[in-house]
């Protein structure tokens, strides 16, 4: 008997709800629970991750985890990757002026074990999903 197909269709959901604190929010993923503050220039805390800082740890965790994945998929001996993000907000350089965006976001992978050239196909890979 064959599996059944993986779905094409994934989806999340994740809570959000302001706290007792101003500018604290109380995060729900699932059984996880986890706390966001807004940064200390809109008068918030800023004491816990902050919803930039969010955002890009997402992308950032979502490039490491799918590394491992296009290595495993290419059947590459991927033995550790990491990344690090770098986001840009400029305010009086608004990318839009009706939303709040980032100017500029850079991302760069450390990855271990493939060769030079292997590494470069996995994150060219990655930039496509």
């Amino acid at each position: 008997m064959t599996a059944p197909a993986p779905s094409l269709i994934r989806e999340t959901r994740v809570t959000a709800a302001s706290t007792d604190t101003f500018g604290r929010v109380m995060c729900s993923a699932r059984n996880h629970h986890f706390v966001i503050d807004g940064p200390v220039p809109n008068g918030c805390p800023g004491e816990a991750i902050t919803p930039p800082e969010a955002f890009l740890a997402a992308v950032a965790s979502c490039g490491v985890e799918l590394a491992q994945v296009i290595g495993k998929e290419d059947g590459l001996n991927v033995t550790r990757v990491g990344a690090s993000i770098y986001g840009k907000v400029d305010r009086g350089n608004p990318v839009r002026p009706d939303v709040t965006l980032f100017n500029e976001v850079r991302i760069a992978f450390t990855i271990e074990g493939p060769t030079p050239q292997e590494s470069a196909s996995i994150v060219e890979k990655f930039k496509k999903r």
